[in-house]
């Protein structure tokens, strides 16, 4: 190699570090914010979930944060944003973690704002180190779709018409998610549309208040010793769950 391409070759490596360095790391669904635009872009959207965190985050907290903004990449009403907090120099964007009384020591902190205001965001007070988590919060907050894990487009609207309907006719809506499910031909998709049937045929049984309490049963087997496949098939019920406790939320 000669020495003009190989001083080339240092300069492009040297320049990218130099842009890693300013610029930090390009998130797929995510949009930089700072002091100077926080308010002006929050007011523009319906939803925007915001994390507060550190200059330049790396590790599995920020693996989690990639994974949430790149599902939001096909919800047009959904905005993930990031602020980074510097404490040293100007220490910039201070005034927004002051504003919104988020404390280094509990970097990443999420807050949901809705409806462009800028007062009192939700507080996200669960696991920053479960992406599954933090969209359910976010679905459950705003009722926008996210597509999670063992969730299916379709069987979320056919429980969001189970539960508009009157008390009468939910039992047909049950018999149409039972046809909808016998032309599923994924083995995954067919586990799914069966917890979604089974959840509905219980609450005709017991009541919506079947719904909080499957969820407390489920995340405590979660939370418990099984393996790493029952866990993620645990957690793909409660994904499921969570749209109907939106729905429920939603009735009341």
């Amino acid at each position: 190699m000669s020495s003009a391409v190989t001083m080339v070759s240092f300069t492009l490596i040297a320049f990218a570090a130099i842009f890693h360095h300013v610029y930090g790391e390009i998130v797929v669904g995510s949009v930089a914010l700072n002091s100077g635009v926080f308010d002006k872009i929050i007011q523009k959207h319906k939803a925007v979930l915001v994390k507060f965190d550190e200059t330049y985050p790396y590790g599995k907290k920020q693996d989690v944060f990639k994974e949430v903004a790149k599902s939001s990449t096909q919800q047009p009403e959904l905005l993930i944003a990031e602020v980074q907090v510097a404490d040293y120099g100007d220490k910039d964007n201070s005034d927004l973690v002051e504003k919104y009384g988020v404390k280094k020591e509990n970097f990443p902190a999420y807050r949901l704002f809705l409806n462009g205001k800028l007062d009192d965001p939700i507080k996200y007070t669960a696991s920053v180190e479960n992406a599954d988590d933090i969209k359910n919060f976010v679905i459950r907050e705003t009722g926008l779709w996210l597509g999670r894990p063992g969730c299916l487009e379709e069987f979320d609207k056919i429980v969001n018409e189970f539960f508009t309907a009157p008390k009468d006719k939910q039992a047909a809506i049950v018999e149409q998610a039972e046809k909808a499910a016998e032309k599923l031909t994924d083995t995954a998709e067919k586990t799914s549309a069966d917890t979604y049937i089974k959840t509905m045929k219980k609450i005709l049984e017991k009541g919506t208040d079947f719904v909080k309490t499957e969820v407390s049963r489920i995340e405590k087997l979660r939370s418990g010793k099984v393996s790493d496949k029952k866990k993620e098939q645990l957690s793909d019920r409660l994904n499921i769950l969570t749209t109907f406790q939106l729905n429920v939320k939603d009735e009341l």
